[in-house]
């Protein structure tokens, strides 16, 4: 996937025997086949509630996810700037130490960068 190619030790690989992106053989974003579909994506469980209150289409949940630190994603709906910011702080809670001091933490609020700068536009 082109919009985490350049972190370290990404690789593409299988979890829950669906295609996943891993790092060190820890898994942090994997393609759903369920009826739902989505993108399953690591997470804060406080960065959940806020995109999930934030009623962007984008992000959703179902009752398997429930207490559980992963957002379901829509990618035919998010915004690519938004989806890379969920992927590299998914990689971080993934990533071993060692790795995690060669990436510095996206910068973020309960609501990703882009919609915060889109917003700011609006106002």
């Amino acid at each position: 996937m082109v919009a985490v190619a350049d972190l370290p030790e990404v690789t593409e690989s299988t979890w829950y025997r669906t295609p996943a992106l891993k790092v060190r053989d820890r898994g942090f974003a994997r393609l759903r086949p369920e009826s739902e579909g989505g993108l399953m994506v690591l997470c804060e469980i406080s960065e959940k509630k806020a995109l999930l209150a934030s009623g962007d289409p984008a992000y959703f949940t179902t009752e398997h996810y429930d207490g559980y630190g992963a957002i379901l994603v829509d990618l035919d709906r998010v915004d690519p700037r938004e989806l890379r910011e969920l992927l590299v702080e998914a990689w971080r809670l993934a990533a071993p130490a060692a790795l995690r001091e060669r990436v510095p933490a996206v910068s973020r609020g309960s609501v990703p960068a882009a919609r915060r700068e889109e917003k700011g536009r609006l106002d």
